[in-house]
């Protein structure tokens, strides 16, 4: 499924990870988001792998060929975090750099926090850390959406709604929830509120033509994985935002010290502003800071040549840091 990269299944974490494996040097692990897979980088990989690296892309849990356990508890950031300190553990990497993107990003800071041997330095894509917040989420998300409105990730909660709503036309979800949220998307077919009563799946719009970086070649390769797998994996992330509050009591205030570097696009929903003004405080070892006009959220996708320049030129810089 990704060009030039070996497919291994790797037990690990009570749990069995697809992952694909590139090229030799430093390990780079890659961590996607949602609803997407390890293709979403695949035009990082020949960059990567040209540039020296040994590059290892999991299918997360939930997600392809990965398992997909059923309590919703199994996919919290601790057992999301152990996942990649096991693969490398299993391929022999004593440490690696983490770049995450989407659901990705907070996996890898929080790989930096509680696995902090194992994290050389950390690269995230759309999703800033920030330090944990003194309320739960959910009641953050509640009081920003007002009476009249339903925050997604509240909307997300209970079981089996946007599963089926998303699995009911899986091509047109795919499309509908990347477009939403894409530049090329014109302001008014981008992701709409979701009024109280109302349905997740009308609150995007499905275009009549592919975004300019997304060939139909590439929605395939998405749209065959969804059919088999469903939604729910990757849903049950969104499941554990209260859980994940509570389990990082212990984090509190923690910092990531770690070398690293953000990148997102100017119109990125994700890239939360409030939290990219405190990211120098909340990563004190920041190495830049990139902003990329006009970009939605799938950074990688929608920028590769520009995003791939970044990663290598900061990974240069961070190879050599013990």
């Amino acid at each position: 499924m990704i060009t030039g990269a070996e497919r291994l299944l790797i037990p690990t974490n009570g749990a069995e990870i697809e992952t694909f494996v590139a090229g030799s040097g430093p390990a780079i692990v890659l961590c996607h988001g949602f609803p997407e897979l390890a293709y979403s980088w695949r035009h990082q990989v020949p960059a990567l792998v040209d540039a020296g690296y040994r590059v290892i892309l999991p299918n997360q849990r939930g997600y392809g060929g990965s398992s997909r356990p059923e309590a919703v508890e199994a996919y919290d950031l601790d057992s999301l975090a152990g996942d990649v300190a096991g693969l490398l553990d299993a391929l022999d990497e004593r440490q690696a750099v983490l770049i995450g993107h989407d659901w990705g990003a907070p996996v890898v800071w929080h790989a930096a926090l509680v696995h902090p041997g194992r994290v050389r330095a950390v690269a995230s894509l759309s999703v800033p850390y920030s330090l944990r917040a003194s309320r739960p989420p959910l009641e953050l998300m509640r009081a920003a959406a007002g009476p009249d409105f339903v925050h997604y990730i509240d909307y997300f909660q209970t079981p089996g709604v946007a599963d089926a709503e998303l699995a009911a036309d899986v091509r047109a979800s795919l499309l509908g929830f990347m477009w939403s949220i894409s530049g090329d998307a014109p302001k008014e077919e981008r992701f709409k509120p979701i009024p109280v009563g109302g349905r997740f799946i009308d609150s995007i719009t499905v275009p009549a033509a592919l975004p300019s970086w997304l060939s139909e070649a590439d929605l395939a390769v998405y749209v065959e994985a969804f059919e088999k797998t469903g939604f729910t994996g990757g849903l049950n992330w969104y499941r554990n935002v209260t859980r994940n509050w509570k389990r990082s009591a212990r984090l509190a205030g923690a910092t990531v010290t770690q070398p690293a570097v953000f990148i997102t696009g100017t119109r990125d929903p994700a890239r939360n502003p409030a939290a990219i003004e405190r990211l120098r405080e909340s990563v004190p070892d920041l190495r830049g800071l990139h902003m990329l006009e006009g970009c939605g959220h799938w950074t990688q996708q929608e920028r590769p040549d520009e995003v791939n320049r970044l990663l290598v030129a900061w990974l240069n810089e961070v190879s050599a840091v013990r």
